[in-house]
Order: C-alpha cells, then structure tokens, then sequence
C-alpha cells in the first residue's frame, strides 16, 4: 500500500509515517477529533527511487564534501531534478488520488501536504521549517507537492547536516502527511485548566466562522466558563460579533466578511456542544497528563482538534526559591543588566571567537564580549548568556528573551573575571552572575520545551502582535496568544549563513539563497496560520556585513546607521533585491497567504514606488497581497499623503530609527544616550499626525520598535487610534492588558 490513513498509525509507526503522522494518528487513536489524512508512507518513497533506478545515482551524487560549497550546490540540484523529473508511478498516483478523494465530503477538499521525516536525527528535527510544507492544495498540484516534500530531504542543509553527522544517506526515509483543512461554522480556543489558578474549570472563546477571527482578536468572542467535571457553565459572556473570517471556495484564501445581523449577538454554542468540548477537554488533558491550550473547530455539527500545547503558567508564578543568605555570603562575581528574566546554574564556556561556539553544551552559561548571529544555534543549547557588551536592545538581549534564555549583558567584564569550565549562577532579572551551581524552580527547560505564558487572552479592539527576530523563536512566540507577527526580521535569517548575500549566491548559488529565505519565512508562518506575519526585507548595515565572509567588499563607512541600508540597498542592487522578492513569491505559491512584506528605511514616496514596480517585476501582485512600510525616518512621517498615494496597504513605526533620526542620538553611544527618548514631544508628534492621517486614508498604522512594549506608549497609541502594536515576546501579555485596560477607560470617558 502506498499510503496509510491516520487513524490507522500511531507511534509504534514512526519507522513507517515519521513523526509528524505518528503524532496525530496517536491523538486520533485516542479517540481524540483530528481532521481526516493519509500518509504516504516512507517505503512508497523508496520504492519511487528504487523502481526507477535513480536510488543509486540520486546517493551517489549526494555523497560530497560538505565543506565544498559548490559541490553542495550540484549535489542539491541533481538531487532535486532526479526526483522531480521522475514519473510517479501509475498505481500509487492513483493510490495517492483515491484517498484523496475520499478525504473529505467535496469533490476537491483542500488539504496541507506536509513533510513527515521517519529518523530522530534527521534535519527534519534539528532545524524547524527545513522539510516542505504546502497548504490550500487540490488535486491539479497534489502529486508535484508530494515530490516536492520528498526532494525536500536533499536541500543542501539537509545533505550538509547528515554528512557532518555521519548519517548514511541511504538509511533516511521520508513519508508525506495529506490533511483536509477544516472549513469550520465556528471555531475558537479551549483551556482544559483555569491559565492562571490551575482551577478546575474550562475557559472556552467561540467565534462564528474560522478561528483565525478568534485567534488574531479581530473579532470578540463568546466567553464560557465551565466547571470541567459536570460541564455545567458557569457563566455565558455573549459578544457582539460584527465580522467573521470564511475561506473562499474557489481560491482557498481567508477573507473577511459581515456576520448575518441574526448571528451578531446569538450564543455560538449550545450546551450539548459545549458539553462535547468539555469532554474533548478532559480528554486531551488525560492523554497528555497536563493542562492544555486547545484550538478546535465544528464543522457541520462536527469538533475537530487542530492543536493543543502546554499550558505554562499555572506553575510559572513560582517565587524564586533560592538561599537569599548563600547571596550574602558567595557575593557577586560580576554584574551588569538584566536583559532576559530567570534563573539559570551551568558551566562557563568564555567564547571570544566564533569557532569556539562547537564547545558550548546543553546547559553551559555563554559568556563572550557580544553575541552575534553565528552564535544563535549555541544560545539555543545554553541555558544562560553572560557579555561583557550590549544594552537592552542588543543582539543578545533581543534573541536571549525571543529563546527563552536568561541573560546578563553589559558586565563589562565577564570574559575576563569568568572562568571555563566552572559553574556558575545567573540573574536574567537582577543582572548578576554568582559562582557556583545553585538550582531553583525557575531553572531553565531545555530551549525545545521552554514554552511562554498562555493565559486567557484579553479581548481587545487593538491587535496585539509580536516582533520575531528569528524563525526558531516562532512557536515561542506563538504560544503568547499575539495576534501575529508585527516584524520578522529577514536580515537574522541571512546574517546566521556566516556570508554575505553575495558571497553566499557565489558559492551556494542562487537557489540556495532563496531556499535560506524560504525556509526562515516559512518556519513562522506556518506557526502562526492564519495569524498575520509581516516580514521585512534586508535591513542589516555595513558594519555588520563586515564581519562575515565576503564583508571584505562591504563599503566602510563612519556611520552605518545612517549609510546603505534597507530600502537604499535594495533598490541599489535589484538582483539581489530580487531574489528576496522569489522567497516572499514561493512562500505565497506554498499557500501562506498570511506573509506580509514590508519595506524598511522609506524615505518618500518615489522609493515606494520603485519598490514595488520590482515587485511586480517579480511576480508579486501587489493589489492582491498585504504589504507596506516602515515609518522610521521624519522624512516618511512628514511625507505620508504621498507615500498612502503608492497603494501600501499598512505602515508600522520603527521607533528605534525614528527616534534617533529625529533627536539626532545614537542609541548605541553611550555618551549621549541617556537623551535617547521615544517619548520625546517631537516623536509622539510624528508618530500622532501619520496615524491620523492614515485613519482617515483607511491605511492600518502599528509599531513594532521596542518603544511598543512600554506602557506609555502602549497608553499615548491606543489614544492616538492606533491599529496594533507589535511588542516583543516577554511583553506581550503586559501589552494586551495594558490595552485593555486603556480601550476600557476610553470606552467609560465616552459614556460620561
């Protein structure tokens, strides 16, 4: 049999499905409601290159030095061509096609087709996002998306990471998971615990329609509170619910349409289904032993689960537990700011140059003058950063909170008073570094498990969302409840590669380039479907480029920030600018119709409009998707009306740029930084008339500089009527009650 149907498979198959079906057949063997799916097993993967005898050659041309760029590069592209180019073979096209067929109650269900790797060790594991994954497919595309899914084990990541690691590429299998997605009537979320007292009651949110209404707040749900042993409700808040999200039937898009005036204020659901959810409540709960974050959705009178995670934040109020008099008596070996909260013991590993990062383990402290990209896949593995450099918006503040991992930054001198090798204790809060392993409740999980808070999420007419500096940060950020992504910064994707963009397509090629970018996209947007992801383009100075391999040819100048960057590089160099614009046109093709671009360091309308004469060049249409601009120089606020006259669909301030472009400060110069204030009157000015006017341009305003996480801004924006602010992943929860607490206020100054 070529492919295998979910409810069929659990993790007894792994061998045969991979991970990702095993995992849901599992939750489907539990009786647990998971939208219908078949896999195409790993052995139909064999037996498609064995029978048409490319296995030996398709090996063959894989088994390269990993270390040759170019021979990486060829070894990709055969791979890929060999297994694209190859005829599906008749019974399992029609295998593939009749189970197809018989997924859903439609002639043409749309469904996701998603890579399911069969090996723990396999990329597929290690890197998030590096295997396929297709969404909104029908039948036309379906057997090019499976090919595509299998190819994908031969990206040159993949090919890279399995021959470093000594993994024989002919023992790896991959399978393929065939999904419907699910057209709900209503959908919404479900807490199988109190989120915040660990009651035992069920806190259910219920829109009509898909839940990304729910999920994105554009619309405020029915809340019901239920006692989970009985399924008795507690109580019934019923909103008024003026729009609803639908999936287009010919397209497979989300749009936004009106709820029927006889369904605004009707209850969502009747007893008999919250009863049902209950149920599937306390299911989900038994059979992963812990309090869950459900997203369910009814369809034609059906409950289906589409994802359950942790529920964090019953036990993450924990005091800190740790001997305050072994504080007194240790002392403090060296301090500096508190940059990312917790508590974290582990071995010092000084690094001061970046091939040494090969030594940090699971669980060692980092301690080195400043991180750097290069450095992200070992402050995943730490369970602490200590730097001698670096404020509160550095690169490692910035990561250290987006990972989870507590932080001490600006000690000055760690590298030097820090010794290999010896444990040591670390303050992400209180900014100190004490010697010695001293282990208490908020010591650190390891960064695949460590899982923010996800309490009730506040109802709010202003979209809260999350600034992401990096993909693996994405389900981390996620779990926040944000209502997407404000900024995901691409120039992280591509400063982690150790080249420049130009130096990276010389040896990689161009491909490959794309595929970095692809992957890094995709990683985000497929943690957020349906949620928004609002991704800018290259926005890295010279000073930064320099630093990698091939920065030899990178222009010096005396003050990068202020040099070629962002837009300015961008327009400079169209074919590289270019290849950006393929990445965001194949995320689009993938079916991640929730990507948006957005354009940094807009100076005037003429820089729009030659942007987006590229991207149309590219092949992006720009009527049909979301894109916009970064506010960030006083020349774009004082030049709006021109700038709304291009078409862009949003604009979001980068209050870090604004502000040191308008008050004349470097933010990184510590001679003059204490005058760095984005609350100055000067910015509130700019920030206050381009909001106006974009009301009344019918243009979404948001903000995604670090500004957006203080509660005086929060308070100044959603009085100035803000869209959404974008805060980052530690202040998420703080921004959404703070808006609430505004919206509340605002809505009580009205009535009186």
């Amino acid at each position: 049999m070529a492919v295998a149907w979910l409810a069929e498979v659990d993790v007894t198959d792994v061998d045969t499905v991979g991970g990702k079906a095993a995992s849901l057949g599992e939750l489907t063997d539990a009786d647990l409601p998971v939208p219908s799916g078949f896999v195409v097993t790993a052995d139909t993967y064999r037996r498609f290159i064995e029978s048409a005898d490319i296995a030996t050659e398709l090996f063959e041309t894989v088994d390269v030095d990993h270390e040759d760029s170019q021979a990486l590069k060829h070894a990709h592209e055969r791979a890929h061509e060999l297994i694209m180019d190859t005829d599906m073979p008749e019974r399992v096209r029609e295998e593939i096609y009749r189970a197809y067929t018989e997924l859903g109650s439609v002639e043409e269900p749309f469904v996701a087709v998603r890579s399911s790797a069969t090996a723990e060790d396999l990329p597929d594991a290690s890197f998030a996002g590096q295997q396929e994954t297709f969404l909104n497919v029908q039948s036309e595309m379906l057997i090019d998306r499976v090919k595509e899914c299998w190819a994908s084990l031969f990206s040159q990541r993949a090919i890279y990471y399995r021959n470093r690691q000594g993994f024989a590429h002919a023992d790896v299998d991959i399978a393929v998971v065939v999904q419907e997605m699910v057209d709900a009537d209503k959908s919404g979320v479900m807490f199988t615990s109190h989120p915040s007292t660990g009651a035992d009651e069920v806190i259910i949110e219920a829109a009509w329609g898909l839940g990304e209404a729910v999920v994105s707040g554009s619309v405020s749900p029915d809340n019901y509170t239920m006692d989970k042993q009985s399924a008795s409700v507690e109580s019934v808040e019923i909103a008024d619910k003026k729009t609803m999200m639908i999936k287009q039937a010919a397209s497979g898009e989300t749009v936004e349409t009106e709820v029927p005036s006889s369904d605004r204020e009707a209850r969502v659901l009747s007893d008999t289904e919250l009863e049902q959810l209950v149920k599937l409540g306390r299911q989900v709960e038994s059979h992963y032993q812990s309090p869950q974050d459900v997203e369910w959705a009814i369809k034609n009178g059906s409950i289906y689960m589409l994802q359950s995670r942790p529920i964090t934040t019953i036990d993450s109020e924990k005091m800190d537990t740790h001997d305050e008099s072994s504080e007194e008596t240790d002392g403090v070996i060296v301090d500096g700011l508190g940059a990312s909260p917790g508590v974290a013991s582990g071995e010092a590993q000084i690094i001061t140059e970046l091939n040494q990062i090969d030594q940090v383990s699971n669980g060692d402290i980092i301690v080195t003058e400043m991180t750097m990209p290069d450095m992200v896949p070992a402050m995943k593995r730490a369970s602490g950063i200590v730097t001698d450099e670096g404020g509160m918006t550095s690169h490692a503040s910035i990561i250290s909170r987006e990972l989870g991992v507590p932080a001490v930054v600006g000690t000055e001198t760690a590298t030097q008073r820090l010794t290999s090798g010896k444990a040591v204790t670390i303050d992400g809060e209180k900014g100190t570094v004490r010697p010695g392993a001293q282990p208490t409740d908020e010591q650190r999980e390891p960064i695949e498990e460590a899982r923010p808070t996800t309490p009730v999420k506040p109802m709010t007419a202003t979209r809260v969302k999350v600034n992401v500096s990096i993909p693996e940060a994405a389900e981390r950020a996620a779990a926040t409840g944000a209502d997407g992504v404000g900024l995901l910064r691409t120039e992280h994707m591509v400063l982690s590669l150790g080249k420049t963009p130009s130096k990276f397509i010389a040896d990689h090629g161009e491909r490959a380039y794309i595929d970095e970018l692809v992957e890094g996209i995709q990683a985000a947007a497929e943690e957020f479907y349906p949620r928004p992801v609002r991704v800018r383009t290259l926005d890295a100075p010279t000073d930064e480029f320099r630093q990698l391999e091939g920065g030899e040819d990178e222009p010096r100048e005396h003050n990068p920030m202020l040099g070629y960057r962002g837009i300015r590089r961008s327009l400079d160099n169209p074919k590289l600018f270019n290849h950006e614009l393929q990445a965001f046109r194949r995320v689009y093709q993938m079916g991640y119709d929730n990507v948006e671009l957005m354009l940094p360091l807009v100076n005037d309308a003429e820089d729009v409009r030659q942007a987006r004469h590229h991207m149309e060049e590219a092949g992006i249409d720009t009527d049909r998707r979301s894109w916009g601009i970064m506010i960030e120089t006083p020349a774009a606020a004082l030049e709006i009306e021109s700038i709304a006259d291009t078409g862009v669909d949003f604009v979001s301030f980068g209050t870090n740029d604004l502000t040191q472009y308008t008050l004349a400060v470097d933010r990184n110069n510590e001679h003059v930084a204490d005058r760095f204030d984005e609350l100055h009157p000067s910015i509130l000015s700019l920030i206050e008339t381009t909001i106006e006017t974009c009301r009344e341009l019918d243009i979404d305003t948001s903000i995604c500089g670090q500004a957006g996480s203080r509660t005086e801004m929060v308070n100044f924006l959603i009085e100035a009527g803000i869209s959404s602010i974008s805060a980052n992943i530690d202040a998420v929860r703080d921004v959404q009650h703070e808006v609430k607490r505004v919206e509340q206020r605002l809505i009580l100054d009205t009535v009186r």
